[in-house]
């Protein structure tokens, strides 16, 4: 068995145009430290936006999108500003105050939160608390996938565009993104989290 994890952060937001984005800093990786984006239209069509082919290739082996674009992709942070530029994409959001899950989270060793054992047994409280979360599943190529949360932080505001229109205001992740086996939380966070991945 091989096994890869990414330590980062999640971000999934929802927009008044209907596209929702979900934004994966990865700090660290066996890729290297990397951003990736994801893009579900309104109509329902999928972007994965990769700033190599490295990433494009292993994020299309475990998620499933209509569209792949290989484009740098530029994440800036300062305090609790985020920007993201990423071809079509320009995106700026504010991240906010802990969730009461980020603070239940804060309380767990990290060592335990991101443990896959943990992801186990904390699936089936996340599918009922948190609708069209997952904490495990099985992803691309028979891959099996566990997401440890270790906190969470809600958005407070952002602004962008997509393809020079206006993404228009902050909005739930509402319907669910449908590139894995489960969706962000519907309330606009960013996660930060240990992603453990078996082939």
């Amino acid at each position: 068995m091989t096994r890869w994890r990414f330590e980062g952060e999640i971000t999934g937001l929802g927009t008044g145009a209907g596209v929702r984005i979900v934004v994966g800093h990865w700090s660290r990786s066996p890729l290297g430290e990397f951003t990736d984006v994801m893009v579900e239209l309104a109509d329902g069509h999928r972007v994965l936006l990769a700033p190599s082919a490295a990433v494009r290739d292993f994020v299309t082996a475990t998620y499933v999108f209509d569209e792949t674009v290989i484009t740098p992709v530029r994440c800036s942070r300062s305090g609790g500003s985020r920007t993201v530029e990423a071809g079509d994409l320009d995106v700026s959001f504010e991240v906010g105050a802990r969730t009461a899950l980020g603070r239940l989270l804060h309380l767990i060793p990290r060592g335990v939160a991101s443990a896959p054992w943990f992801c186990v047994v904390s699936d089936p409280i996340a599918r009922l608390a948190l609708d069209g979360v997952r904490t495990r599943g099985t992803a691309g190529n028979a891959r099996r996938e566990y997401y440890g949360a270790v906190d969470q932080r809600r958005l407070v505001g952002m602004s962008g565009s997509w393809r020079g229109r206006d993404l228009g205001p902050l909005r739930p992740v509402d319907p669910p993104v449908r590139f894995g086996f489960g969706s962000t939380p519907r309330a606009p966070a960013a996660t930060s989290i240990v992603t453990t991945i078996d082939d």
